[in-house]
């Protein structure tokens, strides 16, 4: 049989370092795993309560609505209200979706089809390069690296497209390359799109983890945000929810409407007890992402501290749940598959490779801050005694 849609779909690079971390532990290793960014943290006990609460009463397990409950819809939008200072109709402005990358991929096929093309940042997340294409459109990238003028290579690379791209797909602060920016930067985008009449999209997964006083900014923040751009907010990594499926799509009112209409076709919304649990999670515990950003920022000193102390330079990012590390100069030949199953092997340490978020990841490892301090310090020990080239 042939399958055409995935027949492209090149190997997922990341199972070679999962297997490698499986049979390691097989074989009675203990790997301390920074490789598989799902975060570690508990969710808030009011989630976890209200959840079993909901979920007891029978009228709570009949199909819901694909867009979310209204409370729900209010919740997010009081969030963005409190948090940015952004104001948005939770009827015509706010969606729910069954996780960001649900709500990505079913947003692609309402705004592009063969023929057209995305800009995306080169590397990136993996469904940041693949949900377009599995809407058939094409993907132009966008080079991405420290110190570059990334604003400059985007207007480029529309400039020199053909035919132009449709939408332009952002995520800051980025995964994996921890790239941040400001609210500056956000209003350029916008007034850039509002100028070439492209659609912005924003993944805004690490909305609140901003380190050493940085506070990520929304693309709705800017003037007329609204009017070119939406935005994906989830609840996985600010109220440690990753298993719950819990995100938003909120911005322009007519891609909202778009992707409700297809989810409409798709599904009945997330288990109703879910959504109300985050209803009450959003308003009652809004000080859990300051709780949770502060451990991982702990995490993230733990990291480079130690990694900069046994030579291998790393720049402690200003936000996300990663540390962006370039593979050290001894051992660049190696390319990031190969220097990443080594230091599952010989170090017990699983990290990503950086291939795997785009050929412009090759050159690095991305580290996740799921594991505590203590262990931390241990996998900094294990690797020192394991780059004896540093």
């Amino acid at each position: 049989m042939e399958f055409r849609r995935i027949a492209n779909l090149p190997p997922y690079v990341f199972t070679i370092i999962n297997d490698l971390k499986i049979k390691g532990r097989r074989d009675g290793d203990d790997i301390i795993d920074f490789g598989f960014g799902n975060p570690d943290l508990p969710s808030p006990k009011i989630a976890v309560d209200k959840l079993c609460e909901a979920a007891q009463n029978p009228r709570n397990h009949r199909y819901s609505l694909s867009r979310g409950i209204p409370k729900l819809r209010e919740a997010i939008c009081g969030l963005y209200e409190d948090t940015f200072g952004v104001s948005l109709d939770p009827e015509t402005e706010a969606i729910n979706t069954i996780g960001a990358k649900e709500g990505l991929s079913h947003l692609m096929w309402t705004l592009v089809q063969p023929g057209d093309a995305v800009l995306v940042p080169s590397p990136s997340y993996p469904i940041h390069l693949y949900s377009p294409l599995f809407a058939g459109a094409e993907v132009r990238e966008i080079p991405l690296s420290s110190g570059s003028d990334f604003f400059g290579a985007m207007r480029e690379r529309w400039e020199y497209s053909w035919p132009r791209p449709k939408v332009i797909l952002l995520s800051f602060p980025h995964n994996p390359t921890t790239m941040c920016v400001d609210l500056d930067f956000m209003q350029q985008v916008v007034d850039f799109a509002k100028e070439k009449d492209v659609l912005l999209v924003h993944d805004f997964a690490y909305a609140d983890l901003g380190f050493d006083g940085y506070q990520p900014p929304s693309i709705l923040q800017a003037d007329g945000g609204k009017d070119v751009a939406v935005e994906l907010y989830s609840m996985t990594k600010s109220f440690s929810m990753a298993g719950w499926r819990v995100a938003f799509m909120l911005g322009n009112s007519e891609v909202i409407a778009a992707l409700a209409k297809i989810k409409s076709y798709l599904d009945y919304g997330t288990f109703q007890p879910i959504q109300i649990a985050a209803t009450v999670t959003i308003n009652e515990a809004s000080d859990h992402p300051k709780e949770v950003n502060k451990i991982y920022q702990g995490r993230r000193d733990a990291l480079c501290d130690g990694l900069n102390r046994i030579g291998w330079n790393i720049e402690p990012p200003k936000g996300t749940m990663f540390v962006w590390a370039p593979i050290p100069d001894p051992y660049k030949d190696m390319g990031s598959i190969e220097f990443a199953s080594w230091l599952v092997k010989e170090a017990k340490v699983a990290t990503s490779p950086g291939v795997g978020f785009g050929p412009g990841g090759e050159g690095y490892v991305r580290f996740a801050l799921i594991e505590n301090e203590q262990r931390t310090s241990q996998a900094i020990r294990h690797i020192k005694s394991t780059l004896t080239e540093l």
